[in-house]
């Protein structure tokens, strides 16, 4: 550096590439560290808090103790470059510090890294996080104990479905061979992520519409396989958000518009579920009110990422579980390229009544859509499905159920994926509508769920 960018550097003041300090102590140790599991940075020893150069006198033997004692507590080892300056006749030594290429680096079995202009302490979750970062591993990579066979059909034909329509895949005609390819099956046993997107994985999605705070009108946990939870997800906030229409200038081209872009809904729930960490029992938790909806994930942002850079169009998108994150890519649901923000504000362009706005909870992530007033953004349809609580009385089912009872009459041996795949739903949402036509006695179960059929006591279709 030259005296004039010395000089500079120190004018701008303290930053997470710049430090001050009077003189060698451990803290300069835990900034060093700091600074190797962050980007880097410099450190000026003879430096105030305030940016004043009070200088120091070091001798050569001295700056070569300093250099040995850095290198002797810290793991791995950490050799900085140090450069002696004199500004306005006094002396400052600079410590350069390169990050570190495999983290976390740390001081007397500590760990810290740059945040803004100071050093943090980082917890165990943290250091775990940042050495699979480091090593180019995630935590849906690590193999589990469930078996192929243990898997969910349904939801691996929905893949096979999926991928096929994308492009982004060919298969080989066997999915298990298909499945060792991608990485979901490593070493002959099924990944984490192969168990989180296809199998019983005991994470949930916990629905909630509230009329208040306190208040909840219905409630729904989904433990679904992810690569169909999406989708259910869906179902239960597209039936408790309102559907409004607009009409054209001729008034006659009538077009749906619903309270919040499902597009978007979509993206922000594929987020949650890609980004969040796996390690925490915490569900994803999807609150939605009757002016807001909040979607609430536990993990933090990855790779130094600030909320801020969010609404940027210039940021390096981190994947803190690659194989799922892969796998919702070559389904086309995704892209990995950090474009999910940009097409948000776009199709949040067409809905300039809405508020988005992502918060950083302290190690969980939150994004929230909210009405600028309390007035409603459409009126609501007199349709069941946008109903949150109850079907009207004089509509005791919607229309599809009703289709599903048609569906049943055609064919009283059908199943219930056969009946999620002609009503393009879920095998979850196909049960509860089941459950909802037997409890009001419009058809009932004949027989065992493998060998038995329907019977239809009376018709709906009508």
């Amino acid at each position: 550096m030259t005296g004039e960018q010395i000089i500079h550097s120190i004018k701008q003041g303290e930053s997470e590439t710049v430090e001050f300090k009077q003189s060698f102590s451990k803290a300069v140790f835990e900034t060093i560290v700091a600074f190797s599991n962050n980007k880097g940075g410099k450190l000026f020893i003879g430096v105030d808090n305030n940016g004043n150069v009070i200088g120091i006198t070091p001798t050569e033997e001295t700056i070569q103790k300093w250099l040995n004692e850095i290198k002797q507590n810290t793991e791995p080892s950490i050799i900085p470059d140090v450069e002696i300056v004199s500004i306005n006749n006094k002396k400052v030594l600079i410590v350069s510090v390169n990050e570190f290429p495999v983290k976390p680096v740390s001081y007397k079995d500590r760990y810290f890294i740059r945040k803004v202009n100071s050093n943090h302490k980082l917890s165990a979750d943290e250091i775990a996080e940042l050495r699979f970062v480091s090593l180019n591993y995630s935590f849906d990579a690590f193999e589990v104990e469930t078996t192929f066979d243990e898997l969910d059909q349904n939801a691996i034909h929905t893949f096979q479905k999926k991928i096929e329509n994308s492009g982004r895949y060919r298969s080989s005609g066997d999915i298990e061979n298909d499945f060792r390819k991608l990485g979901f099956i490593k070493n002959g046993n099924l990944t984490r992520a192969c168990e989180l997107l296809f199998g019983n994985h005991h994470t949930n999605i916990h629905m909630g519409r509230f009329k208040s705070q306190t208040t909840i009108i219905d409630d729904l946990m989904i433990r679904s396989p992810l690569i169909i939870a999406v989708e259910e997800a869906l179902d239960f906030i597209k039936k408790n958000i309102r559907l409004g229409f607009e009409f054209g200038s001729d008034g006659l081209q009538r077009t749906e518009r619903w309270q919040y872009p499902i597009p978007a809904l979509r993206e922000l729930l594929l987020n949650a579920i890609v980004h969040r960490d796996y390690s925490n029992p915490t569900d994803v938790i999807v609150k939605i009110f009757d002016d807001s909806i909040e979607i609430t994930n536990p993990g933090k942002l990855m790779g130094g990422l600030k909320v801020e850079d969010l609404y940027s169009d210039n940021y390096i998108s981190r994947h803190r579980n690659k194989l799922t994150t892969e796998a919702f890519y070559l389904t086309g649901d995704i892209e990995k390229y950090g474009t999910g923000f940009k097409r948000l504000r776009e199709w949040f362009s067409a809905y300039s009544d809405l508020i988005f706005k992502v918060v950083d909870l302290n190690g969980f992530m939150q994004v929230k859509l909210s009405s600028k007033s309390n007035v409603p953004v459409n009126d609501p349809v007199n349709d069941p499905v946008n109903d949150p609580v109850n079907d009207p009385v004089n509509d005791p089912v919607n229309k599809r159920q009703k289709r599903i009872v048609k569906l049943i009459t055609e064919n009283k041996h059908i199943t219930r994926e056969i009946l999620a795949e002609e009503c393009n739903i879920s095998v979850e949402t196909i049960k509860r509508d089941i459950r909802k036509l037997r409890k009001l006695n419009i058809i009932k179960r004949i027989g065992s769920s493998k060998s038995g059929h329907w019977e239809i006591i009376k018709n709906e279709t009508k």
